[in-house]
């Protein structure tokens, strides 16, 4: 099976995606990037063949349209309006919502029947309008979700503790923005309850470092995308090998009707099994006030529509 990815958006975000899933050596057969500019795409496109001698798999690496999403096997979408300093990933959704309307109709329209990988934020809603727009079934339709919060958390926590981060079983859940939340009570270490390695201030803490870590990377360097760019490679490896491994993305709520972040196992077909976390009292408030900010995103949306 010949393995496409089509990038579309060559900014700090999909480039860190292009360049991580080079070196890690995925299997990817084809790699196509489109941008609205271009001679940047062209220009980028050139720079990562010139790293092939170096590499551990030789991709057929071009600059491309919307022709080439045809016969991809990924569509990965990180085109958008980057959020700025001072600003919240839903301040974004007004003219993001517009470029993803242009932009999915437009690889609809080539024959594309893959699976859509999504980076801009806001995320979940435009996850969401990803799927609104294809009409694809939803397992099809995969956000990136709280997989880079996940990740975030768990580096935190394993630096606390002095763990491998990969050795941290916790997740960040719901939203991918400021209502985002830790789970606690199903968090473990060497399936011992987190509660044995921190303190109920050492959690609080963390939980908002880790939701805030977005604004602090923006503040010092204007853009976050090597941590998104590492996560994508992750959810792209899962799907072309058909790991059946569990990530965080942003996925279909049948129940709620809108995209949020929640454990989900993905495959060669996308999300192939939603997994439910048991929470407490205090945490279904949490994922409720996620799924109201979601919602009423979305609805300000169609009613522009």
């Amino acid at each position: 099976m010949n393995n496409k990815i089509v990038v579309i958006g060559c900014g700090n975000v999909g480039m860190s995606y292009a360049y991580a899933l080079l070196n890690q050596g995925s299997r990817v057969d084809e790699l196509v990037l489109i941008d609205k500019n271009k001679e940047k795409a062209e220009g980028e496109a050139m720079d990562l063949n010139h790293t092939l001698a170096y590499l551990p798999i030789k991709v057929d690496i071009k600059a491309g349209d919307y022709s080439d999403c045809k016969d991809a096997t990924i569509v990965v979408i990180a085109a958008g309006v980057p959020q700025k300093e001072g600003e919240t990933r839903l301040d974004l959704i007004k003219n993001n919502s517009v470029v993803f309307k242009e932009v999915v109709t437009s690889v609809v329209e080539s024959g594309f029947d893959g699976i859509f990988l999504i980076a801009t934020n806001p995320l979940d809603v435009m996850t969401f309008l990803t799927w609104k727009y294809s009409k694809f079934k939803a397992n099809r339709i995969i956000g990136s979700g709280t997989t880079l919060d996940t990740a975030r958390l768990q580096y935190i926590i394993g630096d606390k503790v002095s763990v491998n981060p990969k050795d941290v079983n916790a997740y960040v859940i719901g939203e991918h923005g400021d209502s985002e939340f830790v789970p606690w009570s199903s968090a473990t270490i060497a399936q011992q309850n987190i509660n044995k390695f921190l303190s109920d201030d050492d959690m609080e803490k963390i939980a908002v470092d880790v939701k805030n870590a977005a604004y602090e990377i923006i503040n010092r360097k204007g853009a976050t995308y090597y941590g998104i760019g590492c996560a994508l490679v992750k959810i792209t490896n899962a799907i072309l090998d058909n790991e059946e491994s569990i990530f965080t993305v942003s996925n279909y709520s049948p129940d709620n009707k809108i995209f949020l972040g929640t454990p989900v196992v993905i495959g060669n077909d996308g999300v192939k099994q939603r997994i439910y976390i048991e929470l407490n009292e205090e945490e279904t408030e949490k994922m409720h006030k996620c799924i109201d900010v979601i919602t009423t995103a979305i609805n300000s949306i169609e009613e522009q529509d």
